[in-house]
């Protein structure tokens, strides 16, 4: 006797041979004489028939336990089934009940609502589309380590608490020890040299500059790793905890960068998409019809490569009804990027050559003085989906791009150092994993794509 997933045990033969199978009661039909119990143990989206003759006196004893939602564990020959989508089926000879499911089990009706699920996160995963997002998601982290490792980079852990605000937007997280009804203060001001770590810290919102030291050490390295934001947020595209894919490589320019991103997204979609058919097919039939070919597209394309100035010139010449206005020096809105991919070149797109003014501190600065060498890889249906830049690897420049934006140089005297010390012209980018899912799935809400989301008032589990 073996014991086998059911995604292993639906690829057999029927060969008669005795096996046991466990997993959680999807559904149960009964008839006079047998009962059919539908198992699924999560490593597929199909469902193992397990065919229960009432003849057997301690089987049919079991049926009022065999509800939607029970656990078993049932033991019998893998025979070839009536059904014909189905090659196989198990006859069962020994049923184990493992644990009951009562009559108010929330999961009895096929469908549910998203919105519901996300009341009970503790038990959405045992659906069809749960199930399959986390299958997706797991694909996608193994075609993604799998990438960098194939291409010599190193995995490193960047600190989750950090005193840097990478981005400078200030919606960080703070981390203290400090009692909140009494902090000690200094001057009128929390005194932070009595806290934890003897300064104000934060969770961090990217791990992208202490990559970068590494990578001015080790070449090319990546991390993957939570990021938070505390954005005061209630749409469908916002979490405060998610996370991101960072690589950093030394010895590349913007040119080495968009190349990367490029290849990189072709490849994680490529592999998924070969990984899970079966789950594929299910979000291209439930959620959103069209999405396997459009990713099938995307993996076979060359993306488009244009500058901020055409992205502008081309959503100036739209007969759109734009919600943002367009001109010269915006910072591009998801309806903009859309219109981008989907109706001027129905491609994926990279848009490079962004104002200065709209951008982070430490991205390098083209010879024009307004622009700096970053780049927006914008797909259909999400928009930005991937953004980089090569960094700035002159000292002086960027000590005054942080005084521009107010950040004081005490905080970034290591980062600074990096540009003093054998500094290298090197690039980068990140990649929203929960974005990406979403681009996967089709699924319309990020709250859906990760397993229990935490965003502004929620933080249930």
């Amino acid at each position: 006797m073996t014991t086998a997933r059911i995604k292993d045990i639906l690829a057999a033969s029927p060969n008669e041979k005795e096996i046991t199978a466990r997993g959680w009661i999807r559904t149960a039909r009964d008839s006079k004489d047998f009962c059919f119990v539908e198992l699924n143990d999560g490593s597929c989206l199909a469902n193992l028939q397990v065919f229960i003759d009432k003849k057997d006196s301690r089987l049919a004893a079991l049926l009022p336990r065999l509800s939607t939602g029970a656990s078993l564990e049932a033991t019998g020959a893998l025979v070839k089934s009536p059904k014909p989508e189905q090659p196989v089926e198990l006859r069962a000879r020994t049923i184990l009940v493992r644990g009951e499911a009562p009559g108010e089990y929330p999961l009895q009706k096929k469908r549910h609502s998203f919105e519901f699920l996300r009341e009970i996160a503790h038990l959405r995963p045992r659906t069809n589309t749960f199930g399959a997002v986390t299958r997706v998601r797991n694909a996608l982290s193994f075609a993604i380590h799998s990438f960098f490792q194939e291409r010599g980079f190193l995995y490193v852990q960047t600190p989750i608490i950090t005193a840097s605000d990478c981005e400078g937007a200030g919606e960080m997280f703070q981390v203290t020890t400090l009692p909140l009804d009494k902090p000690p203060l200094i001057g009128g001001a929390i005194d932070y040299a009595q806290d934890f770590f003897g300064k104000k810290t934060s969770l961090t919102v990217s791990g992208q500059l202490e990559g970068e030291i590494f990578a001015c050490a080790l070449g090319n390295v990546y991390t993957f790793g939570p990021t938070f934001r505390a954005e005061h947020s209630q749409t469908s595209r916002h979490l405060a905890e998610f996370w991101m894919v960072e690589p950093e490589m030394a010895f590349c320019d913007i040119n080495g960068d968009m190349d990367a991103a490029e290849a990189f997204l072709k490849y994680i979609i490529g592999r998924t998409l070969e990984a899970l058919p079966e789950d594929m097919k299910f979000f291209d039939q439930w959620v959103d019809k069209g999405r396997l070919a459009m990713l099938e597209r995307v993996v076979g394309s060359t993306f488009t490569r244009i500058t901020y100035t055409e992205a502008i010139d081309a959503l100036l010449k739209a007969k759109e009804p734009f919600e943002y206005p367009v001109k010269w020096g915006i910072d591009l809105q998801s309806e903009h990027e859309k219109y981008l991919t989907e109706k001027v070149y129905d491609n994926p797109v990279i848009i490079t050559g962004f104002p200065r003014e709209i951008k982070a501190f430490y991205m390098k600065l083209n010879d024009d003085g307004k622009t700096v060498r970053a780049m927006d890889v914008l797909v259909p249906r999400i928009g930005e989906i991937i953004g980089g830049s090569e960094r700035e690897d002159d000292h002086e420049k960027l000590r005054a791009r942080l005084r521009e934006c107010g950040l004081p140089e005490k905080d970034y005297w290591w980062y600074l150092d990096l540009r003093r010390y054998g500094s290298v012209p090197h690039s980068g980018f990140g990649l929203g994993f929960e974005r990406l899912v979403q681009f996967v799935t089709g699924m319309q809400n990020i709250r859906d794509v990760i397993p229990f989301p935490r965003a502004y008032g929620s933080a249930e589990f």
